[in-house]
């Protein structure tokens, strides 16, 4: 028996040695300018990462070790979030402004350092700090570590598609107005495709992204909902995808011809070229207007796909274009958003967790702001469980929580709304108008460390039902069940799906209704919980969830690196 034991113990040395030179050390270097651009018969200043819209797309393996030094050389300040990345004790590189950290202001630089674990599929980074999303974004791609494949037949190619919103003006100040008179900004002029508006825009015939394929060939295709307000619907002319992953957790194979994506979400599809050789196909994407009647940009975006080993005829190739669902087609997005499933058993899977520690029924929407001396009224605002978050200003709230600085943050989050109404009824007002002014705080649920949370996410209606893109920062969650109306516990706890519900770092709430999220607080610092509709979140549509250490160094959260940018 000695005998054997060496040849094992060697092995599994080697094998850990593999494991460790497999990894890598990633560097980038992110110069953040302003770029003179052509878009729509006009010539806009924006900023951009690297000059060009989007940014450099981040490729890694999981295991590795991404440093990214952002310079920036605009004059806004500037953060960067690493949308969908856990931060394991590196909750310093998040990102989000004054949450961990204050901006790099004009002419500062800071590094973000962070480990890549237990992620695969398709993620990606953006501004965050005020609307300069908009245009400072790209994608972060994490494929298995070597050694590893993909839980589905391997493309012949990976290609981004990355969903954006255009305004012909500056976002910054037209970020400014909307929060300094309390209305939502503008619309946005333009979708586009990887920075590109496609051909049904003016001046942008020559402005639309191409995809050359090959017929019987597999492509991979990571999508990206970074446009700033709008969820899309997405088709591609005859052609059928197959879904799977989604925010970079894998799923079952899900066959559809049409995605839905939220602001903020990832899905991975693959996309098998099948179809005649002698056809181009457009690729197209327009609006779901979960609340018909607020006021939304219903344009289209479009690509085209092109096969390669056309016949010689001489005529230039008919283009097709898919039939996109209504702007109102509540029912084709909930069916989509409903219907994926996880891939039990698959790379980094991860059951749902059956004790809850804490459980927390939250509502979330628009209301107004109550109105001061001197201030333009009405304003809109936006809060959860009636809680209008407000930024910090002196220091970040992680600084706070590390430092254990008083008067940043309130621990005083609830975990049930302030007042029980009918959340969905639009006329609840006319009997009780005071439900719609908000709070205003800095509000923060406090989580010890490996608890299990599980929220209720409820939509209101008092200004109007729409849906909501939440997205909860450091973790994923299972989103257990969805539905429609006000939540009853004694009706839809029997709904839950506790043996294979997709996992989520963003989830689209149902428009006038709700869904159950679970996930373990096993992560120490200080993340919000927001929504990735832009203009919801400067009016207040966010909380904090501080997750205090655990008992070891490893559960520990660490100190600030030195360079971490000043308030």
């Amino acid at each position: 028996m000695e005998g054997v034991r060496v040849p094992i113990a060697c092995a599994l040395i080697l094998l850990a040695i593999s494991s460790i030179t497999s990894a890598s050390i990633v560097e980038h270097t992110f110069n953040v300018q302003n770029l003179t651009v052509s878009r729509l018969c006009k010539r806009q200043v924006i900023t951009v990462v690297n000059g060009s819209l989007p940014g450099p797309t981040i490729r890694v393996k999981e295991g590795d070790s991404l440093v990214i030094h952002v310079l920036n050389h605009s004059p806004h300040n500037i953060t960067i979030h690493w949308h969908g990345i856990f931060h394991k004790l590196t909750v310093w590189a998040d990102g989000p402004s004054t949450i961990t950290q204050c901006p790099i202001q004009p002419g500062q630089r800071y590094a973000y350092r962070f480990n890549i674990t237990g992620q695969e599929g398709t993620l990606w980074w953006h501004a965050h700090a005020s609307f300069l999303r908009a245009t400072v974004y790209g994608a972060l791609v994490i494929r298995p570590k070597s050694g590893h494949s993909y839980p589905f037949p391997k493309p012949h190619k990976e290609v981004p598609i990355l969903f954006g919103e255009w305004w012909n003006t500056d976002v910054v100040a037209l970020e400014e107005a909307a929060i300094a008179t309390g209305v939502p900004p503008n619309n946005s002029d333009a979708y586009t495709i990887n920075g590109r508006p496609g051909n049904l825009y003016p001046c942008s015939k020559d402005r639309m992204f191409s995809l050359n394929v090959v017929k019987g060939k597999r492509y991979l295709l990571r999508i990206i909902n970074a446009a700033m307000n709008i969820q899309l619907f997405f088709k591609i002319a005859n052609h059928r995808l197959t879904v799977v992953a989604a925010d970079a957790v894998y799923t079952a194979p899900y066959v559809t011809d049409v995605i839905v994506i939220a602001p903020g979400q990832t899905i991975d599809a693959l996309l098998f070229a099948d179809q005649s050789v002698d056809t181009s196909y457009y690729m197209a994407a327009h609006p779901y207007a979960s609340a018909p009647a607020v006021p939304f940009p219903n344009t289209t975006t479009r690509g085209v796909i092109h096969y390669g080993g056309a016949s010689k005829t001489g005529r230039s190739k008919p283009v097709l274009m898919p039939k996109l669902p209504s702007f109102f087609d509540t029912l084709t997005a909930y069916r989509f958003y409903s219907n994926l499933t996880a891939l039990v058993n698959g790379p980094h899977w991860v059951p749902v967790p059956r004790y809850v520690d804490e459980e927390m029924l939250v509502t979330i929407g628009l209301g107004l702001e109550a109105c001061a001396d001197n201030t333009t009224c009405p304003k809109f605002s936006a809060s959860m469980s009636n809680h209008s978050f407000v930024l910090p200003k002196k220091l970040s709230i992680l600084e706070a929580v590390f430092h254990d600085v008083k008067g940043i943050f309130t621990a005083d989050f609830p975990d049930q709304p302030p007042v029980k109404f009918d959340y969905t009824n639009p006329n609840v007002t006319q009997t009780n108008p005071g439900l719609l002014f908000t709070q205003k705080s800095t509000s923060a649920k406090i989580l010890k460390f490996n608890t299990t949370v599980e929220v209720v996410l409820q939509n209101h209606a008092l200004i109007a039902a729409e849906s909501h893109p939440m997205h909860l920062h450091g973790f994923n969650f299972h989103v257990l069940a969805q539905g429609f109306g006000n939540y009853d516990p004694s009706r839809d706890r029997s709904k839950l799906n506790l043996v294979d519900p997709q996992s989520r770092n963003t989830l689209a709430v149902p428009v006038g209704g709700w869904a159950v999220i679970r996930f373990t607080a096993n992560n120490p610092g200080a993340w919000i919980f927001h929504c990735h509709i832009d203009v919801h979140l400067p009016f207040g549509l966010g909380m904090i969830f501080v997750v205090k250490n655990g008992p070891t160094k490893s559960t520990t959260l660490p100190p600030p690196p030195p360079d971490l940018p000043k308030c």
